[in-house]
Parts: structure tokens; C-alpha cells; sequence
């Protein structure tokens, strides 16, 4: 309501309301205290549920079926020995198969809480049950330059501005490398550039890949460095490995297959990472592409397990969907939102840490669609109590590019998307017509100025900040602001404000004789 109708409204004889929109502005405008927020990292969800309990278990039949009598081809000797000596059996046509009783032994002893660390214990995230979670994640090769409406190839400098903005995102909880850094030609200086310019720009979780196994050692020497030493990595270890395991349909990933068991030797999570296309990779029945992800995922919490029993993973079936008219990835359709809810219910069965993609938008630019698209999935995947929601923000023609502005506005979007995993909470105090008697009884007629309306402004309401809620006339009085051009000076203030730098100076100096590090000292 604006204050135009509010005075008009406001009955004869009582003085219209005058600066009480400032005087509520500023009050909730003050920071607020860890213990008030209404919406942070963590917050349950599991109110919304695609599958009937029948549905899940039917899933979960198949998924056994399909390890047991279909089986995964291409494993590496050392993970057919791992395998085979847990009671997988290698048929003559080289394809692992998993009996049902190895999957239900293994899910016994596999994690069921993880904790993710960040090298701010503030930004650690507990894993189990339905907590929600969410963060970036993508291998992006293009930057929307919004500024020009173009595409251009990423660079190692922009992951590390995507970094440094991420750390200043209340409700952009980790920061998986969105992009590939396009710059770099060696796959080994990527990969080492791509850690050092997360961390050098976030203290919040980290999480990135390894392109090759030879190239493992190099990348944990640095995170010791990062860290102070080996010691305190394996203490705190505030990098997560997401790896691609498995090439679907039913296939390990050799490479990547190695690069996992030495990272698991190094004692760093690992994202047990399925990403399947429905139609194309996946089969287009969105029951059954939960199924083939489901079995890949689990022949991953076997395989670990066989390693080092309760080592942190995350169970992360990330099915995709394909527009079946092109065969073209659709990550901004309703169909990719429930195969992500269902995943998420299908790690619930299991009691396992989970993750999975929402957030993807289709359109080329952060307009109306990229808003409906990534609304819709966010928010079916945090209603789920999906634990990692990946890619949910910043993600636009389909993974193939990422933009800071949208990054900027998703943590808005995010906002919204907490307050609805929130809920309603009914309480005596929450119910209690005691207000309302007030108000009604010989009070003013309204609740603008209540003393619940104020304690309520900042306990259980969230505010954009990028976000316009003007009325019209007050918009028009302060130049017609645009929405995006708003995340483009937040983008501009977050990345020339002055700061002191994540990595000491010591150290980057020390970081930067050992290593080729591409972009300038932050």
C-alpha cells in the first residue's frame, strides 16, 4: 500500500500517518544480528514431495535392478579391484555389476552427515536431512557482457570477480566454479588457477574439478599452502572435488574415476556427480532418468565406500532435461524443476547428503524469462530439502554462459526462494488474536504501527535489495531506476570497493614463485 492510499484511508479526525514508510525503512535497514535473520543457510525444507512413497521405493527397485543385471563398463583396474573385492562381480563382457546385498552393506556405513567447510567457520554447512543450501556450480565458457548484450569467452579474471562478489551474497551459501576460465590454455595452470582464484576471492566452501589425475598432487599442494599445511587441510578441508564419475548411460569415466580415488586419498569431499540428459544420455521418462541417476550415483557411494568407508560425499544425482523437439538442453523447463525435487526426495530414501541443478535459465540475458525459470526450479528444490542446490544463480542459455549481474539478482531471487522453505510458523504467540484485539478494539484500524508489525518486520519478512517495490510515482521520482542497471553498479561497487585480501600477501607472493597464477593480485 502506498502512502497516497493510506492517507487517503486514513479516518477523519486522526492525523494521516507522516514519515512512517522512512521511519520502517530505516529500522530494517540496520544490520541484523546472526540470531534474527529470517532466512539463512541451513533452513529445513521436505514440505514438497512429487513422489508418493510407493513412487520412491519403485525408483529405488529399479535403480538396484539396473546395477545389478545392466552394470557400468569402463572402469579403471583400480576400481575394479576396489569393486570386485566388495562383492561386485566383473562379467566376461568387462561391465561391473553391483548385487543388491553389496549396495544395502555399503549404504550403511556410508556418511549420512557431511560437513562442508568453509576457511570462515561462519560459512560452514552442515549436511543431513533437508537442509537447503544453495550456490553457484557450471562450467560455463561464455560471460554475458550485459553491458553489450554479448557473449564473450570466460576468463580467469572474471572467475575470481565471480568469487569476490560471491563473498559478499548473504544468500549464496558456496561457490562452485561457474565457469571455465578460457584463457588458459594448459588444462594443469587451469586447474591450479581455477582453485587459487576461487579461494582468493571467497572464504566460503569451495568446490571445482581436477582435469587429470597427474594433476591432483600439484592441486593439493597449493590448498596445504592456502591452508598452512597439510595438517590443517585435512583438519578443515574447505575444497570439495566435483567429479564427473560416470558417463551416461551406465559408463565410468576412467580419468575421472582415478582423480577421485586420489582425491579421497587426500581427504577432500567428493560430489558424486551424474549428469545425465533426459532424451539424450538419460531416458526422456523423467521416472526413469531419476532411476538411471540414482543407479550411477549409488555405484559412486559404492566405490568410495570401498575405499574409505564414511568418506564425505555428496550423492549427486543432476539429471538434465532435453527440449525433445531439438535434442537441445532445456534447463530453465518445469520438467527440469521435478527431476531435481524427485532426486531430492530420492536422497531423503537414502539418507544421504545431496545435490542437484536448479536455478538454470534458458534466456541469453537476466530478463523476465530467466526470472520464471530460475524462480520455479529454486524454489521446488528448496521446498524438497535438496541439501546442495547447484548452479542457482548466474546460469543462463543453458549452462553455456554466466553473468555477474544475474549472479547479483539471484541472490535476491534466493531470498525469496529462502522465506518460501521457511514456511508459516503456527505458534501460540504466532496465532494469538491478542493483535488483533488491539487494533480492533478501540486501536487505530490498522497494523502498520503495531508492536507485533514491528517486531515481525525483521524477524519473519525478507527485503530485496536489488529489487524495485516502489509505487509508480515513487519510481518515476528517482529517475526511473532499471532493474538491471542496478546489479550492474552493485556489480561495479562490490569489485572496485577497497578490501583487505582474502590471501596474505606473504603467501600469494609465496603461492605465485611456485606457481603460474594468471590474474593480478586481488
Amino acid at each position: 500500500m502506498t502512502d497516497a492510499i493510506a492517507n487517503a484511508e486514513a479516518p477523519k479526525g486522526r492525523a494521516a500517518r507522516s514519515g512512517g514508510r522512512s521511519a520502517r525503512h530505516a529500522v530494517r535497514a540496520a544490520p541484523l544480528t546472526d540470531d534474527i535473520k529470517p532466512i539463512r543457510a541451513g533452513m529445513e525444507g521436505g514440505t514438497y514431495k512429487p513422489l508418493s512413497d510407493k513412487d520412491v521405493l519403485r525408483i529405488h527397485e529399479a535403480a538396484l535392478e539396473a546395477m545389478e543385471v545392466i552394470g557400468f563398463a569402463d572402469a579403471p583396474q583400480s576400481g575394479v579391484d576396489l569393486l570386485v573385492k566388495a562383492g561386485c562381480i566383473l562379467g566376461d563382457d568387462n561391465r561391473v555389476r553391483f548385487p543388491r546385498k553389496v549396495v544395502e552393506d555399503m549404504l550403511k556405513i556410508a556418511a549420512k552427515e557431511v560437513t562442508l567447510y568453509g576457511r570462515d567457520p561462519k560459512h560452514d554447512m552442515h549436511l543431513a536431512g533437508k537442509k537447503v543450501h544453495y550456490g553457484t556450480a557450471g562450467a560455463a565458457v561464455y560471460l554475458v557482457d550485459q553491458e553489450n548484450k554479448n557473449y564473450r569467452e570466460c576468463t580467469v579474471q572474471d572467475l575470481f570477480d565471480a568469487s569476490r562478489i560471491t563473498e559478499e551474497l548473504d544468500n549464496v551459501h558456496f561457490f562452485q566454479r561457474p565457469m571455465v576460465c578460457r584463457d588458459i590454455v594448459d588444462n594443469y595452470e587451469m586447474d591450479l588457477n581455477t582453485i587459487y582464484a576461487s579461494c582468493a576471492g571467497t572464504k566460503k566452501h569451495v568446490g571445482t574439478s581436477i582435469f587429470d589425475p597427474d594433476y591432483v598432487d600439484g592441486c593439493m599442494d597449493l590448498l596445504h599452502m592456502i591452508a598452512g599445511g597439510e595438517e590443517q587441510w585435512r583438519a578443515r578441508p574447505f575444497v570439495s572435488n566435483s567429479n564427473c564419475f560416470v558417463v551416461p548411460p551406465m559408463k565410468f569415466a576412467t580419468e575421472s574415476c582415478k582423480v577421485m580415488e586420489k582425491c579421497v586419498d587426500y581427504g577432500m569431499p567428493i560430489l558424486l556427480l551424474s549428469a545425465g540428459q533426459a532424451g539424450a544420455t538419460a531416458p526422456a521418462s523423467i521416472a526413469l532418468a531419476i532411476v538411471e541417476a540414482v543407479a550411477e550415483c549409488l555405484a559412486g557411494m559404492v566405490y568410495v565406500n570401498a575405499m574409505k568407508p564414511g568418506h564425505p560425499c555428496i550423492f549427486g544425482t543432476w539429471p538434465f532435461v532435453s527440449d525433445l523437439r531439438s535434442g537441445a538442453m532445456s534447463g530453465g523447463s518445469g520438467e527440469q524443476a521435478l527431476l531435481t525435487a524427485g532426486c531430492a526426495q530420492m536422497h531423503h530414501f537414502y539418507g544421504l547428503p545431496g545435490g542437484a541443478a536448479a536455478g538454470i535459465a534458458d534466456a541469453k540475458l537476466p530478463d523476465m524469462q530467466a526470472g520464471w525459470e530460475q524462480m520455479c526450479s529454486n524454489v521446488m528444490a528448496g521446498l524438497s530439502g535438496l541439501n546442495m542446490v547447484y548452479e542457482s544463480v548466474g546460469m543462463h542459455a543453458s549452462l553455456l554462459g554466466f553473468s555477474l549481474e544475474s549472479l547479483i539478482l539471484g541472490d535476491d531471487l534466493l531470498g525469496q526462494a529462502l522465506r518460501c522453505v521457511r514456511g508459516i510458523e503456527v505458534t501460540d504467540e504466532s496465532i494469538s488474536i491478542d493483535a488483533m484485539k488491539k487494533v480492533c478494539m478501540g486501536g487505530p484500524g490498522h497494523y502498520l504501527g503495531s508492536e507485533q508489525t514491528l517486531h515481525l518486520m525483521q524477524r519473519d519478512y525478507v527485503y530485496p535489495r536489488i529489487a524495485d517495490r516502489l509505487s509508480p510515482k515513487e519510481w518515476a521520482e528517482v529517475g526511473k531506476p532499471d532493474l538491471v542497471q542496478n546489479a550492474i553498479k552493485r556489480k561495479n561497487e562490490i569489485l572496485n570497493a577497497p578490501r583487505k585480501p582474502i590471501i596474505d600477501p606473504m603467501l600469494d607472493k609465496q603461492i605465485r614463485e611456485k606457481f603460474n597464477i594468471h590474474f593480478p593480485r586481488g
